[in-house]
């Protein structure tokens, strides 16, 4: 079966190269039903772009670029848009594996959910127990993980297994303003809201037995997936920018099919300010899951005694703009990729990778929705010649949140699930019906067209026990 649909350059439209998607007849249908391939087509218009405008298979609409949407812009010549991360800078994923195994979490598994339900703050403003002063919250922007590494919230073993150590450089507190610091400051180690998530899952089936050894995991295990980013700092930051290049456009006679992919020259001092302030945002959602982390194995020890562990597999982030080297027609080439909801996917021996994953490749971690099953992947070299590295980062969503919550009762769904051995906690009842495993497309059809195209390779899938939403 062929995967890859190439959408011809218009030149028409202002498009300046093809947009390619990777997906299935079936998701392509889906697809189809909103103006995500639109929104590709319009990234293709942007001045700079390098390759193709890359559309993954949980592709869907989004602010000015479509979430599961890549594009790499020459980094002399071509421009940054916020568009192209999201509001929620460095949303991401982090994966740890637990000492204990499925049939020992379950008997349990009620209390557990409570204890973290308790532990980690969730919902729309949600304020957290971790405390940081305006010096401290300067020192968290540059230094990431590693600052509540280095202030006793975790061990080093965190920061090393996180992409980019848990802390990007070239970050700048200055560059972000002080609105955005004031909503950040109170919300380190907390969950947010939206798709949000914390979830005790088990390893259901191992696909890779050499990548699932290297990464300590076995069938039956019990793992945790925490799915967030950079709160309320993130958020402002996007909204600060956006407004700023919005003005700055005409300056730079840049000239869009759409206002929302505003965007300047990167090399230009409002590109340069957007990446310091952006890098300072990624920094405090590492910093941010790190605190999660700290506040899951005081929950797990809890409930299981000092002896249940909680170990870092890896976090990766998946609303991002990073400088990296491509080889590209047969030229490398520096270049900004923007991946908006999209996960990086480097291959075996990428000299970034931790050593003990350099033989088998950068982990993927591909949550899907609440009531089916989450993937982990590893990186495969096609990502490299394809798609600057990149794949997808979720099942993607089918419905609106609007449409989830529509003709649906809460309680009836936490009972359906629960019917299924999954335990569900959240903040508010919109949390779980903007959730519905339906409003999502099916995750396992999403991780085949990656698969099969070459750009990662299946390790293993989980099932859900425990979830907690926002």
């Amino acid at each position: 079966m062929d995967y890859i649909l190439r959408i011809p350059r218009d030149e028409k439209r202002g498009m300046r190269t093809d947009v390619v998607v990777y997906a299935s007849p079936a998701l392509l249908e889906q697809i189809k039903r909103d103006q995500s391939l639109e929104q590709a087509m319009n990234v293709a218009t942007l001045p700079g772009i390098v390759g193709p405008s890359l559309a993954m298979p949980d592709i869907h609409h989004g602010y000015g670029f479509p979430i599961g949407g890549v594009a790499a812009m020459d980094w002399q010549s071509g421009v940054v848009s916020p568009g192209g991360v999201g509001y929620d800078i460095n949303c991401g994923v982090r994966l740890l594996r637990t000492t204990l195994t499925r049939s020992e979490v379950e008997p349990r598994l009620r209390e557990l959910v409570n204890q973290m339900f308790r532990d980690v703050p969730c919902g729309t403003g949600s304020e957290g127990t971790l405390r940081v002063d305006r010096k401290q919250l300067d020192a968290v922007l540059v230094e990431g993980a590693g600052w509540m590494v280095t202030n006793g919230y975790g061990c080093q073993r965190d920061a090393e297994f996180t992409e980019e150590r848990g802390a990007m450089e070239g970050a700048d507190p200055a560059k972000v303003s002080e609105r955005a610091k004031e909503r950040g400051r109170p919300q380190l180690g907390t969950l947010g809201s939206g798709n949000h998530f914390l979830e005790v899952q088990w390893v259901e089936q191992v696909f890779d037995e050499t990548a699932a050894r290297a990464m300590g995991l076995e069938t039956d295990q019990a793992v945790v997936l925490v799915h967030c980013g950079s709160r309320g700092l993130g958020h402002q930051v996007c909204t600060d920018y956006l407004a700023e290049m919005g003005a700055a456009m005409k300056r730079y006679n840049i000239t869009l099919p759409d206002r929302q992919l505003a965007c300047v020259p990167i090399q230009s001092p409002e590109g340069q300010s957007y990446l310091a302030a952006m890098r300072a945002s990624a920094n405090f959602a590492w910093a941010n899951r790190q605190a999660i982390t700290h506040l899951l194995r005081g929950s797990f020890q809890r409930i299981f005694g000092p002896e249940a562990k909680l170990e870092m597999i890896y976090d990766v982030c998946h609303n991002i703009a990073k400088r990296e080297r491509h080889l590209w027609e047969g030229q490398k080439r520096d270049v900004l990729v923007h991946r908006k909801g999209a996960t990086r996917a480097f291959p075996p021996g990428h000299r970034d990778l931790p050593a003990a994953y350099r033989e088998i490749g950068q982990p993927v971690l591909i949550p899907g929705s609440m009531g089916t099953a989450s993937w982990v992947l590893v990186g495969a070299e096609a990502a490299m010649r394809e798609t600057f590295g990149s794949v997808c980062h979720g099942a993607g969503r089918l419905m609106s949140r609007t449409a989830a919550r529509k003709g649906r009762d809460a309680r009836e769904v936490q009972k359906r699930l629960e019917e299924q051995g999954i335990v569900v906690r959240s903040e508010t009842r919109d949390g779980i019906l903007e959730e519905v495993p339906e409003a999502y497309k099916n995750v396992d059809e999403v991780i085949e067209v990656v698969h099969q195209a070459g750009l990662s390779r299946k390790v293993a899938r989980f099932r859900p026990m425990g979830v907690i939403k926002g």
